[in-house]
């Protein structure tokens, strides 16, 4: 699989979001993602603006959704988002109805294992209910929770290999990376790069960093891609 580049609008307004978007979209990104501050702010119509302003982009509609599966796919995928975010706590039941209505819309789910018990055991369950992608998150609160007692942060590449060894679909590691950790996910064999709050956005303000974001964004992107073809296990012949 080719890398993927994302970046989450994790900005609390459609005029910020689509701001960003259009220099992100400059600089080399290839799939948009409407945060969850920002569909908490604007709900779906921040996913209309986004598809009314780049009708050819892949939008990520982050709703980490723990239940009424099938409708929240259903009223996303009407407004223009083409994946769904689906949470491994959720029921399984759950589960199940988001990936019927991604089949029934054409969208794509990703399910992440943020807080899972056991991440890799996460991941595989989240595969073996129908998800098109696996997310492997370590949650903002649990970050700096753990970083205000003292102790080390959990980092998803502590855990990559092992989640990109036991599922058969694409990864993507979010939660607390570098900049420079996340251009390497696709040496992990993870080529989905997630670009967010604190890489790309302020995390306790949730606005724009300052600086030239856009020319950054160039060189991470070029570098990215730069890697090629990352190979996905493989499943009774199938990626």
């Amino acid at each position: 699989m080719q890398p993927v580049v994302q970046i989450s609008l994790d900005v609390t307004s459609n005029e910020e979001a689509l701001k960003t978007a259009a220099m992100a979209m400059r600089a080399g990104i290839d799939w948009l993602e409407a945060g969850t501050p920002l569909i908490l702010a604007e709900g779906l119509h921040c996913v209309r603006r986004l598809r009314e302003r780049f009708p050819g982009t892949p939008i990520v509609a982050d709703l980490k959704t723990m239940d009424g599966g099938y409708l929240e796919v259903e009223m996303m995928a009407k407004a223009g988002a083409t994946h769904v975010v689906v949470m491994a706590r959720a029921h399984e039941e759950t589960i199940r109805c988001v990936v019927e209505a991604g089949r029934d819309y054409n969208v794509k789910v990703m399910g992440d294992n943020l807080a899972w018990p056991d991440m890799v055991d996460g991941a595989k369950r989240l595969e073996d209910l129908g998800c098109d992608y696996v997310i492997h998150h370590i949650g903002y609160d649990e970050r700096r929770g753990i970083a205000a007692r003292g102790e080390r942060q959990p980092s998803p590449l502590d855990q990559l290999s092992k989640v990109v060894a036991a599922v058969h679909v694409p990864v993507q590691a979010v939660g607390g990376l570098t900049l420079e950790q996340a251009i390497r996910c696709p040496e992990y064999g993870a080529p989905m790069v997630v670009l967010g709050a604190p890489l790309t956005i302020d995390a306790d303000a949730f606005k724009t960093a300052d600086g030239d974001l856009e020319s950054s964004l160039r060189l991470i992107c070029d570098r990215i891609h730069a890697y090629g073809d990352v190979p996905i296990n493989k499943k009774n012949g199938n990626s």
